[in-house]
């Protein structure tokens, strides 16, 4: 199934970028929802204090991403950030074995269904068992949220330093500019590309109505709980999975999209 959504040669058409130097990296590839979508996929690599190595969304380990990571420092924690974006866990876990793994709760089960490698995960984040710390290196620089409420069981990070919010599908940026840059083929293309960019631009309503109407229908008080909880952290930089990186004014796109999750948790206090 992967290799009907991600490129044959990830090498040829990844965009490994430094978007703060020597401290964040991401490695941007093309991918495509159904097969049909141009959504774009995001991993993202942050290097903590002490040299060691935070993986979010592992993409395609190709040879250029070996060697960037061997130039950042030592991978100690590589994290599913929710029920989808594990593709990459096998490879990453044969490569890095010592590397603590972190993702939903769902995951396990989902990844036996689809007979992936089985990895052995050391934080799993639950609803009823919610992961409070990870180890003191990482919880100085990270809060984190698990978001239960959405259906794709999301788990969200700040990187405090640098004030960057991480995230896989709670908010999406399209286009997918960066991710298809070297693809050779327009990000916007297509028509249900253009149908799905409607629902998950950061400028309009339809993503809000996406998230209100589809994404949180089914607890939309949790998710809105979550919600406020992360946009209480002090962020300015998001970087999705999906769409571009939001520099500068990830707060106030953020206030955007969830607006009405937001006045809904104002209304549960």
């Amino acid at each position: 199934m992967a290799s009907k959504l991600v490129p044959s040669d990830p090498s040829k058409v990844m965009v490994i970028r430094d978007v703060v130097p020597n401290t964040i990296t991401t490695f941007s590839t093309p991918f495509w929802r159904f097969g049909r979508i141009k959504i774009g996929g995001r991993g993202t690599v942050v290097r903590l204090q002490n040299g060691t190595l935070a993986v979010f969304s592992p993409v395609a380990l190709t040879p250029e991403v070996k060697t960037k990571i061997a130039s950042l420092g030592t991978v100690k924690y590589i994290t599913a950030p929710d029920a989808e974006h594990h593709i990459f866990l096998g490879p990453w876990h044969a490569e890095y074995p010592s590397a603590q793994i972190l993702g939903p709760e769902p995951l396990v089960e989902n990844r036996r269904k689809q007979n992936y490698d089985e990895v052995p995960f050391t934080h799993l984040f639950s609803a009823t068992q919610p992961v409070t710390k990870i180890d003191d290196a990482f919880d100085r620089e990270f809060e984190y949220e698990y978001v239960p409420a959405h259906q794709n069981k999301e788990i969200v990070f700040h990187h405090k330093p640098t004030r960057t919010l991480i995230q896989a599908d709670l908010l999406f940026n399209y286009p997918s500019t960066e991710q298809f840059s070297k693809s050779g083929v327009s990000a916007t293309s297509g028509v249900l590309t253009k149908l799905f960019g409607m629902l998950t631009n950061t400028s309009g309503s339809g993503q809000k109505r996406l998230l209100w109407y589809g994404v949180s229908s089914a607890d939309r008080v949790g998710f809105a709980k979550s919600v406020e909880r992360i946009h209480g952290w002090d962020f300015e930089r998001i970087v999705p999975c999906h769409g571009d990186v939001v520099e500068g004014r990830g707060k106030s796109v953020f206030q955007h999209v969830m607006a009405w999750h937001l006045e809904l948790a104002k209304k549960q206090a």
